[in-house]
């Protein structure tokens, strides 16, 4: 079984900063793919950013220049450095993962973390 727990939620004000981070544990073989995505009220998820095993990175272009993701493949966690941060990046963050697990070599699985609320006060 395999969780992803994220933590760095908070309320701040516009123009700060905040750290999240996203930790996959249970028994994991590889993971290939690791992101953040958000969900505002009222709206569909949406990706931030995306990291993938060899370092590449996607982000939306709401964030570029703003948000820094990154990844310790030693730790299995993601991170998501957000900076300069707008009433506009408040949401539900999430954390994701696409995931090999021992029991089942042959697959990757998709797995989700359970959000942590980002709220930008202006």
């Amino acid at each position: 079984q395999v969780q992803l727990v994220e933590s760095g939620g908070a309320l701040v004000q516009a123009g700060g900063s905040l750290r999240l981070s996203c930790a996959a544990s249970g028994s994991i073989f590889s993971i290939n793919t690791m992101g953040w995505y958000r969900q505002a009220p009222g709206k569909q998820r949406e990706l931030v950013a995306r990291i993938i095993s060899g370092g590449s990175t996607n982000y939306a272009d709401s964030v570029k220049g703003r948000f820094t993701i990154s990844r310790d493949n030693a730790k299995n966690t993601v991170y998501l450095q957000m900076n300069s941060l707008k009433p506009e990046d408040t949401a539900v963050y999430y954390c994701n993962a696409l995931i090999r697990t021992a029991q089942a070599l042959n697959s990757v699985y998709d797995y989700w973390g359970q959000g942590t609320q980002v709220t930008v006060s202006s």
